[in-house]
């Protein structure tokens, strides 16, 4: 590792590749814009967002196997130019056809996320060994300031000129920001003939820990994306004022930003598992009170919602490593992501199937049940001074 232990450039550098990745959390200022310039149906602008949450989960695997094998910065690369790319040839799609949507959007950005997470993560984790949760927690700060950021893009762009030039806009941006940002990145200088501790990914998914945490991860998703696209809607049809409805998103981004900040760094104090307990303990009790909540309290209710789910988001690359050691933290994180993709499905298939009141239910049962898989995962620690093993 380097000598200095740190190294800023790398987390300013992640902060910003992470600041134009968060479309998910702001998907709910996307949707209805989206509905009304491409003429999508509600089910077909949902899938969308799906299908990109899918695609996040199942592209951090292949990213961070790029990112274990030539590097952070050709990750990171290749993230920007699906990201950009796919934002750019959004602008092009003909209205009403969601394939196309899909195919050119919805799974490039989707993979283009997941390539660059993964990319800055992992990067940051090794300059700062010793306090992963304050590396993750910088960049994850960012990520969850990216839905405030992103919609105040959208509504200001979008708002003024359509749907189709925020897309090209915002492609445009990302192909600048995140390209300069990921020439930045480089791991740090290996200690001479000390390889890195970890095992890897194929006796890492043959273990109870892994599918243990996996489960968690997708369990952790329908309390938040069972609603996240439909926010604007559910707020508004709760008596909160329609023009003060996207006000939901900015507040829950913020919420988010502070979870993924705060609860990294509580949890490199008093370890990962008794702060994931509180995120799922958090996610329950928020799940019971969004179900309830009326005017303004639906705001706080999301946001409460919002913050734990990203602070878990945020623990779960620190828990990884410490579990699984440092060697393939890039492509066992993206492994570990695979959750997220059964979890956007099976928040997708909830929203689709289910009345609201039984998805608030849904949501509750799986945060309980998130917690539970939590609390069989054995300590952080049991594999972490393990040498590389091939």
């Amino acid at each position: 590792m380097a000598k200095n232990g740190g190294n800023p450039r790398i987390l300013a550098a992640g902060a910003a590749v992470q600041l134009l990745t968060g479309i998910p959390a702001a998907w709910g200022v996307f949707q209805k814009p989206v509905m009304e310039e491409y003429a999508f149906t509600r089910g077909q602008a949902t899938l969308a967002f799906a299908i990109l949450v899918a695609s996040y989960g199942v592209g951090c695997a292949v990213g961070g196997w790029m990112q274990d094998r030539s590097g952070p910065r050709d990750a990171a690369l290749w993230g920007t130019a699906l990201l950009g790319g796919g934002s750019l040839a959004a602008a092009l799609v003909p209205r009403g056809n969601a394939p196309l949507f899909l195919l050119v959007y919805s799974v490039p950005a989707g993979l283009g996320s997941a390539f660059l997470a993964p990319a800055v993560l992992a990067c940051a984790q090794k300059w700062y060994a010793g306090r992963k949760g304050l590396a993750t927690g910088v960049s994850g700060a960012a990520m969850g300031l990216s839905g405030a950021f992103l919609t105040l893009f959208v509504r200001g762009v979008g708002g003024a000129w359509g749907m189709r030039v925020c897309f090209a806009a915002l492609g445009a941006v990302v192909l600048v920001v995140c390209g300069a940002s990921a020439a930045v990145l480089q791991n740090p200088p290996a200690a001479p003939g000390k390889p890195l501790p970890g095992i890897p990914p194929r006796q890492m998914v043959a273990t109870v820990q892994y599918r243990l945490c996996v489960a968690g991860v997708a369990l952790a998703a329908p309390p938040v994306l069972l609603f996240s696209p439909e926010i604007l809607s559910i707020a508004a049809d709760r008596g909160l004022p329609e023009q003060w409805a996207p006000l939901c998103v900015a507040l829950g981004s913020a919420a988010s930003a502070a979870g993924r900040l705060i609860c990294p760094a509580v949890s490199d104090r008093t370890g990962r598992k008794p702060v994931l307990y509180a995120v799922y303990a958090g996610l329950a009790a928020g799940s019971a009170a969004f179900a309830f909540a009326q005017n303004w309290w639906v705001a706080a209710a999301y946001c409460l919602l919002t913050f734990f789910y990203s602070g878990g988001a945020a623990v779960q690359p620190a828990l990884n490593t410490d579990l699984f050691g440092l060697a393939h933290a890039g492509v066992n994180y993206g492994l570990m992501a695979l959750g997220m993709s059964a979890g956007s499905l099976l928040s997708y298939a909830g929203s689709q199937l289910l009345p609201l009141g039984a998805r608030h239910i849904l949501a509750a049962a799986c945060a309980v049940a998130g917690g539970i898989c939590f609390a069989f995962v054995k300590p952080p620690g049991t594999v972490e001074n393990r040498p590389q093993t091939k």
